[in-house]
């Protein structure tokens, strides 16, 4: 049973942001601003709402199920704002918790204060939507525009976007149930389930037909004496139990890969989750490719590395995306961008994306991987030429 605490988070006003005031990091974060923008109807209010964002007109942000609200200031007053998302139904969490419990590495990168792909992609494949689309979003604002949203409640949407960056949880807690409540969940899940085995007489058919009997006592057992592991900062200490069925999982997963990870892929893996061991894993002569090949991984995982390894030809209109975000950020008018494939460089200064084929931009600078992917190739080119 979650506490009230764990359903309604407050956070500090975030105050006057330095520079352009940045928002959405995250890819899940820059979904939810995709929701808001797709829906509005006024681009005008969008724009007035970023400026308040980054003014750091937006007050303390009040998260609870279904709902975010803050007071927005403006020139003429204080307004009362929220944005409201719908709850998912109890069928909804059944089916996405059993997501979660089943999938290697999923918790283990909430935990991380991550949202992976593969986990928003599942919860859609078993009929839940986690983020917010088109007409999700319902601002709502005692202001007297009409506009949807108005200007303080896309301020207040923006801000958000920060919060769902450093915190998948927030959305969750906005669907219905907070982060407390869902490791307890989870726990259930996966705790150890007990069967007769038949070897007191019973049948098999009658041992499944019979009802569950009692527990057995706990308190009747000793402890197996060995290490425990405490808490670590923003993680009970109940969660790395989690952690650790998860493990096993990931192995499994790792061995039933398909296509299954060559020698060569499997040590760049090994060297980089665990830099100690990458002199003795390095092969005879691979020299820096091997530098670059670990840390491709170490940004973006198998799908880095094959970005580093592998070019192919993506939808010209792609391209062309990638061509239009790079005019909106570059003000020098000789820099010019040159285009093969799926790599886009700019010219004279060594900064390179790439597209994957999962559809994420990584960023490269003089031919080494020079940070995490990104679904908006705007956002590499703002960061990679300062």
């Amino acid at each position: 049973m979650s506490t009230p605490d764990d359903r309604v988070r407050g956070f500090p006003a975030f105050g006057r942001q330095g520079g352009h005031g940045q928002f959405a990091r995250s890819w899940w974060g820059r979904a939810w601003i995709s929701a808001m923008e797709d829906t509005a109807l006024d681009l005008r209010q969008l724009k007035q709402g970023r400026k308040y964002a980054a003014a750091g007109r937006v007050g303390p942000i009040t998260v609870s199920p279904g709902r975010i609200a803050a007071v927005v200031d403006d020139q003429e007053g204080q307004y009362r704002t929220e944005v409201r998302l719908a709850e998912l139904t109890d069928d909804d969490w059944d089916r996405f918790l059993d997501r979660v419990a089943s999938r290697a590495g999923h918790l283990a990168a909430l935990l991380d204060r991550d949202m992976p792909h593969d986990l928003v992609e599942a919860a859609d494949d078993a009929g839940v939507h986690l983020l917010p689309g088109i007409g999700d979003l319902d601002p709502d604002c005692d202001c007297p525009g009409w506009e949807l949203p108005c200007r303080h409640a896309a301020a207040l949407s923006f801000q958000v976007s920060w919060l769902l960056d450093a915190d998948p949880f927030v959305l969750l807690l906005m669907r219905g149930k907070g982060e407390r409540e869902l490791l307890d969940e989870l726990q259930r899940r996966n705790a150890p389930r007990f069967v007769r085995t038949g070897d007191d007489g019973t049948t098999p058919e009658r041992a499944y037909a019979e009802e569950p009997g009692p527990l057995p006592d706990l308190a009747e057992f000793a402890p197996t004496p060995g290490p425990t592991v405490p808490g670590a900062p923003g993680i009970p200490a109940e969660a790395f139990t989690l952690l650790v069925a998860n493990a096993g999982q990931v192995a499994g997963a790792l061995l039933t890969a398909q296509p299954k990870l060559t020698r060569k892929q499997d040590a760049v893996r090994l060297a980089a989750c665990h830099p100690e061991t990458a002199e003795r894993l390095r092969p005879a002569g691979s020299g820096e490719d091997f530098d670059r090949a670990v840390l491709a991984w170490r940004h973006g995982g198998r799908a880095g590395l094959e970005v580093l390894e592998t070019a192919w030809t993506p939808p010209s209109q792609t391209m062309g995306r990638a061509k239009a975000a790079f005019t909106e950020v570059v003000d020098e008018p000789g820099q010019g961008l040159e285009v093969e494939r799926n790599r886009c460089a700019v010219r004279g200064t060594g900064v390179q994306i790439r597209l994957g084929k999962d559809g994420l931009w990584y960023p490269y600078r003089d031919q080494w991987p020079a940070g995490p992917p990104e679904t908006d190739p705007g956002v590499l080119f703002a960061a990679l030429l300062g």
